[in-house]
């Protein structure tokens, strides 16, 4: 019989499936919304079923049957996948696929300079980014849909494994007219109470408050925010301040406003920057290369040096 489908197919709808959107699926696999679209169409066709319920101005959503076929197709992209990395074994070569996630607390500070200098070095790998919380990146990694994922060391389960790149202790971040702005240092006793803007992500906000609760204290938590980049902009507008680990280069929020970043002290547990992945993987060569690059490259890439005295980023309307 015929081959009634083909690889690039089923890359299309398992993307399709994840996303929920032919747009966001073509921007994933980096291609255009009408070749994604007419995969769907010719494998439906193929196969004589709808694997999708199309809503007009709400995505598409998997049938009964849609989920079996994605759980299928990601299958046999993981068989095929197994060629390409015996291929690499054999010759030495890294090279193909590689599905990276990252927790999206930091993906913004980590993730693009880090796939710049790995896609450099090893031009024939095809690096495919996704940012995630921690509960979406456990799912992932358990579903194969991820090789490999940068996370913190936060309720690491048992079926899995972290490997250490970084130590990222806690820093206060404010607004240049807050009144602790000019400490050297703060401990959770001087914020408490002040207002906080908490980062509200999993995980890493039950760390936060953990900060405060080790202490016997409880913060005054003024907003909540998910974001990272609305965090700083609600900091520099003097809502309250925020505690995070990943301290950028810049001084100054989205907005064009300046920042101010104050170490934490006292016995306060850090965060640990790290690859996580299955336990019971064999990580192919391209997967290795990758987790060898992550530790020589990581600790150079600035996320906890002093800050830059740059110039504030121009604001809509300026010339």
């Amino acid at each position: 019989m015929a081959l009634r489908f083909t690889l690039r197919q089923l890359e299309y709808l398992v993307a399709v499936g994840e996303f929920g959107s032919v747009t966001e699926a073509a921007e994933r696999v980096n291609v255009s919304a009408p070749s994604v679209s007419a995969a769907i169409s010719q494998l439906e066709k193929e196969f004589g079923i709808n694997l999708f319920v199309r809503r007009h101005a709400h995505g598409l959503s998997l049938t009964q049957a849609g989920h079996g076929f994605v759980a299928q197709a990601r299958q046999i992209l993981s068989e095929a996948a197994k060629l390409n990395a015996l291929s690499n074994e054999l010759t030495g070569q890294v090279r193909g696929p590689l599905h990276v996630a990252c927790l999206v607390t930091f993906a913004q500070a980590v993730i693009p300079p880090l796939r710049r200098a790995f896609s450099d070095t090893y031009p024939d790998v095809d690096f495919f980014q996704y940012e995630r919380d921690q509960a979406r990146i456990l799912e992932g990694l358990r579903m194969a849909r991820f090789d490999i994922a940068l996370s913190y060391d936060l309720d690491i389960p048992a079926d899995m494994t972290f490997h250490e790149l970084a130590v990222l202790p806690p820093y206060a971040v404010l607004d240049e007219d807050h009144p602790l702005a000019g400490r050297r240092e703060v401990t959770v006793e001087d914020l408490a109470p002040h207002p906080m803007i908490l980062l509200d992500l999993p995980h890493s906000s039950a760390y936060f408050l953990s900060l405060f609760r080790d202490a016997g204290l409880t913060p005054h938590v003024a907003e909540r925010t998910r974001d990272m980049s609305v965090m700083r902009a609600m900091v520099a507008n003097r809502f309250g301040y925020s505690i995070a680990n990943i301290r950028p280069v810049s001084t100054y929020a989205p907005d064009g406003s300046r920042l101010v970043f104050v170490p934490l002290t006292g016995n306060l547990r850090p965060m640990r920057m790290g690859i996580l992945s299955m336990a019971d993987a064999n990580p192919a060569l391209t997967v290795r290369r990758f987790i060898d690059f992550c530790g020589e490259t990581i600790r150079g890439m600035g996320m906890d040096l002093p800050v830059s005295a740059d110039t504030p980023p121009a604001k809509k309307g300026s010339s």
